[in-house]
């Protein structure tokens, strides 16, 4: 037979209640009639029953997190960290991968509201701001990414444009003055790739250098792991950079061994 409330109860003296409170973590409880219940719960190995709980919230206790590529690192790594986060505080995580569909996108913003999702975690690539007005008035979206989309929900980003142009400063600042750019994406006017090239050559402009396509190389596919070495378009060029790192700028006079 399951534990109850009122088995904690008498075991520690106490009222119904006063158990309620403690593993709700009401504030107004003594530390000495805390412990004694915390007590009491261990000794019966009493397990709070998490979905009647959730329903007096009104609260499934439920939130979505979804990603365009689960096999993609930086992805995989995010996923973790909220499933982490949300642990602490009670709330299981539901994962789905959207591929960059559209329609799986407009599938998450509809799977929240009432005895459904209390809240999502999107990663948009394909959404427009009207698929947005969809989305419960009652329960928290939040977006994720560079994607910036005009709608009733919270954006959590990064500045690319500055990101780029504080690197490029950096490297200029050491007195490079021929600095590549690894991971453009030619024809996509939005996105990363377009964000961190504008910053690219912000920076290359304030510093009076020219900007030089041959030392900006597109790629297929925006990601470490499916993109091939971009190398032999960057050293086509004369006085060509030098190999330091598949990162996103490089230098010939970088202090670093040539491949």
């Amino acid at each position: 037979m399951p534990v109850t409330l009122k088995d904690v109860a008498e075991r520690a003296s106490v009222s119904i209640k006063t158990v309620s409170n403690v593993i709700n973590d009401y504030p107004f409880v003594t530390a000495e009639t805390r412990a004694r219940v915390q007590r009491a719960i261990e000794e019966t190995g009493y397990r709070p029953n998490v979905g009647a709980r959730n329903l007096r919230r009104g609260r499934t206790g439920f939130i979505i997190l979804a990603v365009p590529e689960l096999e993609n690192p930086y992805f995989a790594e995010l996923t973790g960290l909220v499933i982490t986060a949300a642990r602490r505080r009670e709330w299981t995580v539901l994962v789905e991968q959207t591929l960059g569909s559209r329609e799986l996108e407009q599938a998450v913003i509809t799977s929240m509201g009432p005895q459904r999702i209390d809240a999502a975690i999107l990663s948009p690539l394909a959404i427009e701001p009207e698929d947005l007005l969809q989305a419960s008035s009652s329960a928290p979206l939040v977006l994720l990414g560079e994607r910036d989309i005009a709608g009733p929900a919270d954006h959590v980003m990064i500045d690319n444009v500055a990101a780029s142009r504080t690197a490029v400063e950096h490297l200029i600042g050491l007195g490079r003055r021929r600095i590549a750019l690894i991971g453009d994406e030619p024809g996509k006017a939005t996105g990363t790739s377009s964000l961190r090239t504008a910053g690219y050559r912000q920076a290359l402009a304030a510093a009076g250098l020219p900007y030089d396509p041959a030392l900006v190389v597109p790629v297929k596919h925006y990601e470490r792991s499916r993109a091939p070495p971009p190398w032999p378009t960057c050293s086509s060029s004369p006085n060509r950079p030098t190999r330091c790192s598949a990162a996103t700028t490089c230098s010939r006079s970088a202090p670093c061994t040539p491949p």
